[in-house]
């Protein structure tokens, strides 16, 4: 299936680019999610006559997200669990609550932005999380996770 991208879109190609494509992928997403049209010569032609407004959106996504990677290379998040005594967490520390702290900062992030390839972190200690803002936009920043401390029972 011949599709025109609408938008960059990472390791197929970039705004206007003319690509084949599997057609499920072109079907069940591309196509409903607004990143591409099928590659029909009046949609050709269609997309000639926005390509320059298109391009200007795409500018104006990348600067924000390249704003939004710079502030958020400066971020620290710290996370207070309850740990055993071998450091390993009662629980996990995800995507979830990674987007909820950092937008506690003041820096605006959605958990799907959030890389985690190993998953959840389990144990206690200082970890730098990927995010994925836009296409060829990356930021990292580090998350510390301390062990919370019991509180003495005085008897």
């Amino acid at each position: 299936m011949e599709v025109i991208l609408l938008e960059k879109i990472h390791r197929l190609g970039n705004l206007g680019d003319q690509v084949r494509v599997k057609a499920g992928y072109g079907r069940n997403f591309l196509i409903p999610s607004g990143k591409a049209v099928p590659a029909t010569p009046a949609n050709v032609e269609k997309f000639e006559e926005k390509r320059v407004e298109l391009e200007k959106i795409q500018a104006e996504e990348f600067a924000k997200a390249t704003a939004r990677a710079e502030k958020l290379n400066e971020v620290s998040v710290n996370f207070v669990r309850k740990a055993g005594s071998e450091g390993k967490l009662f629980g996990s520390v995800g995507t979830i609550d990674i987007a909820e702290a950092v937008t506690r900062t003041g820096v605006e992030l959605a958990k799907h932005e959030i890389r985690l390839p190993q998953g959840p972190f389990r144990t206690i200690g200082i970890f730098e999380v990927d995010v994925h803002l836009y296409a060829d936009v990356n930021a990292r920043f580090k998350i510390n996770i301390v062990a919370e401390e019991e509180k003495e029972k005085t008897e």
